[in-house]
């Protein structure tokens, strides 16, 4: 399994979202419209301001993780999925592991995340990774917890 860095319009990485966007509906009590979300511009998750990470297995994409930055000392993770038949496995992990060590290579000094009741296994990785639960800081209408760690 490799960890690559992607256009996140490519193909593969498109592939990856939309399987991300369809979990979200079918998880979300109210489902889930990705217009209605605060998607991240393409532009934001490619270097200089930040990168877009896609895990490859056996040639296929698995898993992907976005790093949304403005080119200043804060950003944001956005949109970490796993395709099911890789969880378990720690794959989470360390894309959250990749997308903090791009973020220090970009001079990014604090990470943000906002994510949703529905998905435990995302709030039990944060708290078990150093994230700290912060007040809301944005307006996006899924979200009900947030988080943020130094770097």
């Amino acid at each position: 399994m490799t960890i690559e860095e992607v256009d996140p319009t490519s193909e593969p990485a498109r592939t990856c979202l939309a399987a991300y966007y369809a979990e979200l509906a079918a998880r979300f009590t109210a489902g889930f419209d990705v217009a209605l979300s605060c998607d991240p511009e393409a532009a934001a998750m490619v270097r200089p301001r930040g990168v877009f990470l896609l895990a490859v297995a056996d040639g296929m994409p698995v898993g992907c993780v976005g790093l949304k930055g403005s080119g200043g000392p804060l950003a944001e993770i956005k949109r970490l999925w796993i395709a099911p038949a890789a969880r378990g496995i720690g794959l989470a992990r360390r894309l959250m592991q990749a997308a903090e060590t791009a973020a220090r290579d970009l001079g990014i000094r604090t990470l943000r995340l906002d994510t949703n009741s529905a998905l435990p296994e995302a709030l039990a990785l944060y708290r078990r990774s150093g994230w700290v639960e912060i007040d809301r800081f944005n307006d996006d209408p899924y979200p009900d917890h947030f988080f943020e760690k130094a770097l």
